[in-house]
């Protein structure tokens, strides 16, 4: 199947844009969707219509709809779904655990290792090519499967999927508002000092390393980020805690947590793959190289979601147990206290 998928490194981008429009003085009057279309590139006046109808289209900060004539001087501002690229994808029989479906999306608990969609260097084998195939059991033609927002490759959890655009716009207003309920559980090493917390900054590519991302004390480094976290459990050398994301950057709660000196467990990237804290020891060494045998990715499961449904406009939220590869590094762990 043919249809729209972005072909930049999912890092390298968010799954909305926003855009801000000062209407000039001498603008006539006319319908506010027909102005956008022969304002925004590459943009249909269907697509306008979805946003007007999903509240994504506001001047001077209140909704309009598709028919409200633009002011000289008004300030509009429109949220969209992220516009993408023709790339041919392709149904493969791959296993997916869909905890939820009805005809405007799906919830997914996704397994750590598999990638979202298809991009660089990722062209088969992805979370996409699965649901297509998935919706061709019951659908035909079957329906594309639209991104709101993503997951890393090795994090683990419950991720939304939309089945059509006003669906994908109604919650991409969302995750631009913030207005989402997202938790997760991360073991990150050491002690945290405090059982509650909160950490911010400005999260943008790092200047030493352009793979990850590094948190910064300037706007002009990268977008404003907030993490709050809370202590769960503690093992000493490492704790299990719960992050509840206020923003949604790349990368938020990694670059956060090593920005405070406590990298998730076994994330290479960000350093979690070396012992921070614990007794140096030849069998505490082989007890933590187990550890990331058990689980050799960032101990990070995203465990909680909820938003406003586009359809029914009511508050709905997914739990997801932790996998056992999570699961069975925290038990090692407690075994592990309780004999030191």
């Amino acid at each position: 199947m043919t249809n729209q998928i972005d072909e930049i490194p999912e890092e390298e981008r968010e799954l909305y844009e926003h855009h801000r429009i000062v209407v000039d003085k001498g603008q006539t009057q006319i319908r506010i969707d027909k102005f956008l279309v022969n304002r925004i590139e590459s943009i249909s006046r269907n697509r306008i219509q979805n946003a007007a109808k999903a509240d994504c289209i506001l001047c001077f900060g209140k909704p309009v709809k598709s028919n409200y004539k633009v002011k000289p001087n008004d300030e509009i501002s429109i949220v969209l779904p992220y516009p993408v690229i023709e790339l041919e994808i392709l149904p493969e029989d791959i296993d997916v655990n869909v905890v939820y479906e009805d005809n405007a999306l799906l919830i997914v608990d996704k397994t750590p290792g598999m990638v979202v969609h298809p991009g660089f260097n990722n062209y088969t084998h992805t979370l996409l090519n699965a649901l297509l195939f998935h919706f061709s059991k019951t659908v035909q033609p079957p329906p594309f499967p639209l991104l709101v927002h993503r997951i890393d490759k090795d994090t683990s959890g419950l991720l939304v999927v939309t089945k059509e655009e006003y669906a994908q716009t109604f919650l991409a207003k969302q995750f631009f508002d913030h207005s989402l309920e997202r938790k997760y559980k991360a073991l990150v090493w050491g002690d945290l000092d405090d059982d509650i917390g909160t950490v911010s900054g400005f999260i943008g590519r790092s200047t030493k390393d352009r793979r990850v991302m590094a948190v910064f004390d300037d706007e002009t480094h990268g977008k404003w980020s907030v993490t709050h976290y809370k202590v769960l459990e503690r093992f000493g050398f490492a704790t299990l805690i719960e992050c509840q994301l206020e923003t949604g950057r790349t990368h938020q709660i990694r670059a956060h947590m090593r920005h405070i000196g406590h990298p998730l467990f076994a994330d290479e990237m960000y350093g979690g793959k070396t012992i921070i804290k614990g007794n140096p020891t030849t069998k505490f060494r082989q007890f933590i190289d187990n550890c990331f045998t058990i689980m050799p990715r960032q101990a990070l499961h995203a465990g909680l979601l909820g938003f406003v449904h586009p359809t029914t406009n009511e508050m709905i939220r997914f739990e997801s147990e932790l996998p056992p590869d999570f699961s069975e590094v925290l038990e090692k762990m407690r075994r592990n206290s309780k004999n030191s």
